[in-house]
């Protein structure tokens, strides 16, 4: 069984705040006793789902993201659940 569908963490996963400006990355599954709360679910954040960070506000706090061809920005604490893993330059 794949490691998505069991829900186990990747070891290689970080968090989505740690996401450096211009670094695309791949949403893993959450880690076991967390979940991606509905509302990100619904605006597409899922895991497999490729986003990027497009920039940050001047003190870190709110990030703008791109994700299925739409940019939005949000908070640090909407994300704090949520992990990645780097995949290397966005396009």
């Amino acid at each position: 069984m794949r490691a998505e569908l069991r829900n186990e963490p990747y070891p290689e996963a970080i968090p989505l705040e740690a996401l450096q400006v211009g670094v695309a990355a791949t949403i893993a599954p959450p880690e076991p006793g967390r979940e991606i709360p509905r509302r990100l679910g619904d605006l597409g954040f899922v895991p497999g789902t490729e986003l990027w960070i497009v920039r940050r506000a001047p003190f870190g706090d709110p990030i703008e993201l791109e994700i299925r061809g739409y940019r939005m920005c949000l908070r640090a604490e909407q994300i704090a659940n949520l992990r990645v893993t780097p995949r290397g330059d966005a396009p």
